[in-house]
């Protein structure tokens, strides 16, 4: 295990917010209706929610709970047993599961059609009711059993699964049935209601959802699955392996909270098998997807390959991935350069699809700049996340410890790369991988250009007159787009930049760090090759997975066929 000095972390539970130009709901009407953002708890030394989450923690990791496979009513297990295993401490199971073979698979698609046509009875304003059950829930009583699943599980620390399967997770389910609520207060124009009245309703698909999520955000598990069924759909969700139990107590939670059995049916499976089977289905009505960009395009070719034997043209919603970056100009607040960037680059070990991953410095600010960041890389403590005092943990799995070592191991034999800090790896115990500081000589470099998805930042030191072709230069490095920062006080230069840079980001920060977007505040999502840019957390996610009708009703008959003009 790697493991440097310990540091207190200052405000590691404050929500940055930045600002918003335009809103489909303003947040006046927001906090009208009393909606907003699940409080992020502090967890100090002393309080109830630490002492509760240390009782959970413990509990946890004394087990190995067993998940079934569910489809609609029913508990499944086959031969092909798979386990989930800490991170941080790999020798260490937290649940044993089950693959889903194809044959299940085809049952689930089976159970979810049926499943759908009585759910999308089931009048909106009742399934509000169970979506706010859930939220009570996972904001209560179930609190601290999903952030202990989702630090022991996939390694985080007390913050950031607080951030996640907690306020997110809560957000999700709170937020997207408040924007389903207004967007059915919405009345098609009845110029004349006593002769016409046009009115609409939405419905699920005739067919299933089948979503994908990633081990990275326990929150994107729930919105993956569980927003396609709150507007009326039907879904097979396969959830990560290492997230697993995490997934799994969000299951149960819905459950109990009233999600009928066949709304959403949990099968875990290998990920071919899954995508095969979903995709052969004349059924397939969406898919939901957070993770790799070969996947969902494998998904992508597959929908296409079968395009003549769909009842629907499948919707695809897609976030797969980027490369961010910070631009630094030579007018920036250096002290937010370095304490953003650390945050940004290194929280979760750089497993954020916003990560920052490369940055761009002006010749002027480096010493300065660089002198802080190794500054503050030193005092970061790296090891278990039940220690309240460890910065960041071990990557999720042993392929992603490989993947990124050889990257790291590409910066040690390369003569245009210079690693400043960091590089050490050690998957002894579990998979620790130090955070590394990479200067490049070579913009194009893959550590500037392929997305690591690790601790790994790789910085770019460009002159102050070259500024524009620098940013022109970060705009063509990459298929990606997902998140970017700017950092300056100049006025007029960020005014340019924020038209320079204005492709290169679906989620763009100006002065704060490429990560932390919040639900309803920075609705998420990037375009280029960083997916479809459907803005989860936003007001239109929901829409997305409905299935609108417009109904006109006449309520007089039509006594002619000629017009009016036509007898004159």
């Amino acid at each position: 295990m790697l493991s440097v000095c310990r540091q207190t972390l200052n405000s590691s539970f404050q929500r940055v917010a930045t600002r918003c130009i335009g809103s489909v709901v303003p947040q006046e009407k927001i906090k009208e209706f009393g909606i907003k953002n699940e409080p992020i708890l502090q967890y100090l030394k002393g309080s109830k929610e630490r002492q509760e989450l240390e009782q959970a923690l413990k509990c946890t990791a004394d087990c190995i709970e067993e998940v079934p496979i569910i489809i609609g009513d029913k508990e499944y297990k086959t031969k092909e047993v798979k386990y989930q295993v800490m991170p941080h401490n790999h020798k260490k199971k937290i649940a044993k599961f089950y693959y889903a073979d194809q044959g299940l698979l085809q049952k689930a698609i089976t159970v979810a059609i049926e499943a759908q046509k009585e759910w999308d009875q089931t009048p909106i304003s009742e399934r509000l009711k169970i979506w706010e059950k859930a939220a009570s829930l996972m904001a209560g009583e179930y609190r601290q059993m999903l952030n202990a699943a989702t630090m022991l599980g996939q390694s985080k620390t007390v913050v950031q699964a607080e951030i996640d399967s907690s306020a997110e997770l809560i957000d999700f389910f709170r937020i997207n049935a408040f924007f389903l609520k207004e967007a059915t207060k919405y009345h098609p124009i009845s110029e004349n209601p006593k002769v016409t009245l046009n009115s609409m309703r939405y419905r699920g698909f005739d067919g299933f959802v089948a979503a994908i999520s990633p081990f990275n955000f326990t929150a994107i598990g729930g919105n993956l699955s569980y927003t396609p069924a709150l507007i009326g759909n039907a879904v097979l969700w396969k959830p990560s392996d290492t997230a697993l139990l995490s997934n799994w107590n969000i299951f149960k939670i819905c459950r109990e909270a009233g999600v009928p059995p066949g709304v959403v049916n949990f099968v875990p499976a290998e990920g071919p098998v899954f995508g095969d089977t979903i995709t052969a289905s004349p059924y397939l009505a969406g898919i939901n997807f957070t993770g790799s960009v070969p996947t969902f395009s494998r998904l992508w070719k597959q929908v296409g390959d079968h395009m003549g034997k769909y009842i629907n043209f499948p919707r695809l919603i897609g976030e797969v991935g980027g490369k961010n970056y910070h631009f630094i100009h030579c007018s920036a607040d250096v002290k937010s350069v370095v304490n953003g960037t650390i945050r940004a680059a290194f929280e979760y070990c750089g497993q954020k699809c916003s990560a920052c991953s490369r940055m761009y410095i002006p010749e002027s600010l480096w010493p300065e700049i660089k002198e802080g960041l190794l500054k503050a890389r030193e005092c970061l403590k790296i090891g278990d996340p039940m220690d309240f005092d460890t910065f960041t943990s071990a990557v999720i799995d042993a392929k992603a410890f490989a993947r990124i070592k050889k990257y790291i191991d590409h910066a040690k034999s390369s003569s245009t790369l210079k690693i400043l800090g960091g590089g050490r790896c050690d998957d002894t115990c579990g998979y620790f991988v130090e955070p590394t500081i990479i200067e490049t000589k070579d913009p194009k470099d893959k550590l500037m250009t392929e997305e690591i998805f690790g601790p790994v930042l790789t910085i770019y030191v460009y002159k102050d007159s070259d500024v524009d072709n620098t940013m022109r230069l970060l705009d063509k490095s990459t298929p990606f787009a997902l998140t970017g920062a700017v950092f300056a006080q100049d006025e007029k230069f960020l005014k340019h930049a924020l038209e320079a840079l204005k492709m290169t980001a679906g989620n763009f920060y100006v002065n704060d760090k490429s990560t932390g977007s919040v639900v309803g505040q920075q609705p998420f999502g990037g375009a280029r090759m960083s997916g479809t840019n459907d803005k989860a957390g936003g007001p239109h996610y929901v829409l997305r997975w409905g299935n609108p009708q417009a109904i006109k009703e006449t309520f007089v008959p039509l006594n002619e066929i000629n017009y009016p003009y036509m007898s004159q």
